[in-house]
């Protein structure tokens, strides 16, 4: 199997011995690394990040992942930027729409895509290189590891910001781990980082991350260190 975000039962999986492991840490040549940024959600700072993409001629992701209320913020969108042909794509849409409005982005007739986690994995658009992201607490670690990594595709500076109105539970610790991971090829940290923060999975079963109640985490991973052992005759 092969992975690109951070899935803590494969990993702990691996560390144990149960499976092996390779890590790819190389990036793409020429590909340089993403400047994250990282504060209180303000309408002023969001309108700057977008006009200095803007005027370098690049696009634009705003992820607003609550489809209820998106349809406010691209009045908003559209307000301050009217020239940018501001273009809303969610998993609610018709599969009409949400095409014919994802072409009108490729091409490059709308510059900023007002967009839902929709934008998660199999985009590659080059000339997207500034992502906002408005409220992290609605997202998890592999989330804005994932979404991240849909700018900075060409060999352009990139430039991610994760606003926030306050941190909630382990917010704060999800934002120190994307700080931590700013680096290219530096997955394999952050995929560390989740097992820390999220927990390992269940024993048996398809939970792939969480503790496990009955036994305790600690005790599971002796025991299966031990098994694991015994297995190879060490």
């Amino acid at each position: 199997s092969l992975t690109a975000t951070p899935i803590p039962r494969t990993l702990n999986m691996a560390l144990l011995g149960i499976r092996d492991i390779s890590v790819l840490a190389t990036p793409p040549a020429g590909r340089i690394e993403i400047e994250n940024h990282f504060g209180k959600f303000d309408w002023d700072v969001v309108k700057d990040v977008i006009t200095k993409e803007l005027k370098r001629g690049g696009q634009v992701y705003f992820l607003h992942n609550r489809v209820e209320t998106i349809d406010n913020v691209f009045e908003k969108l559209d307000k301050m930027f009217p020239q940018a042909n501001v273009t809303v794509v969610h998993g609610q849409m018709n599969v009409q729409t949400l095409s014919k409005n994802m072409q009108r982005f490729v091409r490059g007739e709308s510059k900023i895509l007002l967009c839902t986690t929709i934008i998660e994995n199999g985009l590659d658009i080059p000339n997207v290189n500034t992502l906002i992201v408005d409220d992290v607490n609605r997202l998890g670690l592999s989330q804005m590891y994932q979404i991240r990594g849909r700018v900075g595709r060409g060999q352009k500076r990139a430039y991610a910001c994760f606003f926030y109105e306050s941190l909630k539970g382990d917010s704060s610790l999800r934002l120190e781990a994307i700080k931590e991971s700013q680096s290219l090829g530096s997955g394999f940290l952050l995929s560390s980082r989740d097992l820390e923060i999220r927990g390992a999975g269940d024993i048996l079963g398809k939970k792939q991350s969480g503790t496990i109640n009955s036994i305790g985490y600690g005790l599971y991973t002796q025991l299966l260190k031990e098994a694991v052992l015994a297995i190879k005759g060490s």
